[in-house]
C-alpha cells in the first residue's frame, strides 16, 4: 500500500498526489511510469478535505509517463485503508497507458471511466470501446455497454445492452475485431512478382 505524504494530506494538490498513486498500481502498466512526474492542467480545481476528494472539472488532462487521461471531469477519492478511487467523464472520456515490456499500449474510452487500485480495474462504462495498438496499428477493439479491464491478471469483460445502441447496432449487442496471433513457423507471403515487360511490336509506328 502507497505511503501518503503528510504534505499532500494539507494542500490543495492533494488531487495530484492522489492521482499520481493511483495511477501507479497495474501490474502490466509502464513501470516507469510509477516514477515519473504528474502534470495536470483543468479549468478548476476543488478539494475537500473532510471527505478527501479532489475535483479537476473542465477540459481536463492527466499525464504521468505514458499515462493519458482525458476528460471534463475527473473526481479522485481515497478511504480510510488508503484505497484510490477515480472517476472519469467527458462523453466522452479517455484512458491510455502503454503495457510493459511491449510496443503496445491500452486505450479505452466511455461516457465515465471508474478506476479501483484496490480491485486493479478500470471500468468504462456507457458506449465503451477498448483497444490494443501494436506500435502505430491497431491489433484488437472491443465495444460493449460496460468493458471491465483488470490489469492485475490482463483480462476484460465486455456487456452489451442499452449503453451500446447505435443506429448500426440496435440491439446493443457486444462487437469485437481481434487479430489472430501469427504463427512462428508461418510461411511469409511473398510479394507479387509484376508483370513481366514484353516488346512492342508497334514503337516507331506512325512516326516520319
Amino acid at each position: 500500500m502507497p505511503i501518503i505524504p503528510s504534505f499532500c494530506r494539507r494542500w490543495p494538490l492533494l488531487a495530484a498526489c492522489l492521482i499520481g498513486l493511483m495511477l501507479a498500481g497495474g501490474a502490466h502498466a509502464q513501470r516507469a511510469d510509477r516514477n515519473q512526474p504528474l502534470f495536470a492542467e483543468a479549468d478548476s480545481l476543488r478539494y475537500d478535505d473532510a471527505k478527501q476528494t479532489s475535483v479537476f472539472t473542465g477540459n481536463v488532462v492527466i499525464t504521468k509517463g505514458s499515462i493519458v487521461i482525458r476528460g471534463a471531469q475527473v473526481e479522485v477519492r481515497q478511504d480510510a485503508q488508503g484505497n484510490q478511487f477515480g472517476t472519469v467523464t467527458g462523453k466522452p472520456g479517455s484512458f491510455r497507458q502503454k503495457r510493459d515490456g511491449l510496443d503496445e499500449h491500452i486505450e479505452g474510452q466511455a461516457d465515465r471511466i471508474e478506476y479501483d487500485s484496490q480491485a486493479e480495474t478500470v471500468k468504462f462504462i456507457g458506449k465503451a470501446v477498448l483497444r490494443r495498438f501494436k506500435g502505430a496499428q491497431l491489433n484488437d477493439e472491443t465495444t460493449g455497454s460496460v468493458i471491465v479491464y483488470n490489469s492485475g491478471n490482463d483480462t476484460f469483460s465486455v456487456d452489451g445492452g442499452a449503453g451500446n445502441h447505435t443506429a448500426a447496432n440496435p440491439l446493443g449487442r457486444v462487437r469485437a475485431m481481434l487479430t489472430p496471433v501469427p504463427r512462428a513457423d508461418a510461411p511469409a507471403t511473398p510479394p507479387a512478382r509484376p508483370a513481366p515487360l514484353r516488346p512492342s511490336t508497334e514503337l516507331g509506328e506512325g512516326r516520319p
